[in-house]
């Protein structure tokens, strides 16, 4: 049998990682060409020729570098901006401040209500204060329509109580507990009547004019002077 070559040895080729600029190099070895070149690395002769301005001849030079392509370096692809969220201090709560006006009252039908014609006792003992005692107020009511008012006081919950003065009784209850709520004003009304003696109560009370007390009197007088006379002469006949 006629002998036969030996089938020629595999050659392997790693595409070569391109440099900083982005170029795929190759180094010529001994016995290439740009025909082996081309096969190896897949590159065509036209590229080849272009790439590295060869002419037809396409001579080489052991150690020659070869251009065999220019990777355009991409950029990496910027993720989502994350805008900072700014860390703001906690506002200092603000609870704001109410208003607490107390009125007593002479109540003289003491029915416990402050009505149209009853007007303000004076010399009542006051006193507010809070539950957590840090407030302690005192005060004095008028003899007049006008409350006696406390204000600037912190929201919360307050205690409100009056002494009636002397010759008086109460005809509501003296002690309240109410709740200050910022911007708000609380209206405590207490009420009070003489004791003792009756009083005399005007016509807007309900009491009648001195005026028809004293004809009313001078009636009677009339009335009796005129029985008088009139027994007089029974006994004269």
């Amino acid at each position: 049998m006629p002998a036969t070559a030996a089938p020629r040895a595999q050659i392997y080729y790693n595409t070569p990682t391109p440099d900083a600029d982005g170029r795929i190099v190759y180094v010529v070895k001994s016995g290439e060409t740009c025909l082996s070149i081309s096969l190896l690395t897949g590159v065509s002769l036209t590229q080849l020729r272009e790439l590295n301005s060869l002419n037809e001849a396409c001579v080489l030079s052991v150690g020659q570098e070869l251009l065999l392509a220019q990777v355009t370096a991409v950029a990496p692809t910027a993720g989502p901006t994350t805008t900072p969220t700014a860390i703001l201090p906690s506002p200092t709560p603000f609870n704001g401040t109410g208003e607490v006006c107390v009125y007593l009252f002479d109540d003289v039908n003491g029915n416990g209500v402050p009505d149209e014609n009853e007007t303000g006792i004076v010399g009542g003992a006051i006193s507010l204060t809070d539950r957590v005692g840090k407030v302690s107020l005192t005060g004095t009511t008028l003899g007049t329509s006008v409350p006696v008012c406390f204000s600037d006081l912190d929201e919360g919950e307050y205690n409100v109580s009056v002494g009636v003065p002397e010759g008086y009784n109460a005809t509501t209850q003296l002690n309240y507990t109410l709740t200050v709520r910022a911007g708000e004003t609380s209206n405590v009304d207490f009420g009070a009547q003489l004791s003792g003696a009756a009083r005399v109560l005007s016509p807007a009370e309900g009491g009648t004019s001195p005026m028809l007390g004293i004809l009313g009197i001078l009636v009677l007088l009339g009335g009796g002077a005129l029985g008088f006379l009139a027994l007089r002469s029974r006994k004269f006949r």
